[in-house]
């Protein structure tokens, strides 16, 4: 059976799972941010790095990609995405080629509820982006995360003022040495 599943973060750039297609896509009422700990990608049990996750956000649209994949991908997602996300069911928003609306299909994504063992929650820009540019884990640098997300969004036309001004922040900070 196939399912839709919906990436806002890494898994826009970072798709190491087949699927059948790839789709600009998006969900309503939740809104990405770098909340979530990481302490089995970008940082370690330490000093975890901060991904993103979705929170709760009235009147907010959250673009990125939906795969269409089989149910036995979600073995290596689940232990991808294992460190403080549930997977949940949403509807998503499919869009065509040329950013038009194409039609509403249920799916999946993965989220970091507050309240996990790793959930770091909100804090000022400058505390995040000084939190994000000294951390590093077995997948890399979070600077890079946040840097490979910001990029992504861009080559998807997507405008998220809090991965722009966090990756700004991030850029300033490497500049400066």
């Amino acid at each position: 059976m196939k399912h839709w599943l919906f990436g806002y973060g890494s898994l826009i750039w970072h798709a190491d799972f087949p699927h059948h297609e790839r789709r600009p896509a998006a969900i309503p009422g939740w809104a990405r941010r770098f909340w979530q700990g990481s302490h089995d990608h970008r940082g370690t049990p330490d000093s975890p790095g901060r991904v993103v996750t979705l929170v709760p956000a009235d009147d907010t649209l959250c673009v990125g990609v939906a795969y269409q994949v089989d149910g036995a991908v979600f073995e290596h997602l689940d232990h991808r995405e294992k460190n403080g996300y549930e997977r949940v069911t949403v509807d998503i928003h499919l869009f065509d080629e040329g950013g038009g609306r194409r039609r509403l299909v249920p799916g999946v994504t993965y989220i970091a509820p507050p309240g996990n063992d790793a959930f770091l929650g909100p804090a000022e820009p400058d505390e995040i982006a000084a939190h994000i540019a000294r951390s590093s884990g077995p997948s890399g640098s979070n600077a890079d995360y946040l840097l490979e997300l910001a990029a992504a969004l861009e080559a998807l036309n997507v405008e998220d003022g809090h991965v722009t001004e966090l990756a700004s922040r991030v850029a300033l900070r490497r500049q400066a040495g």
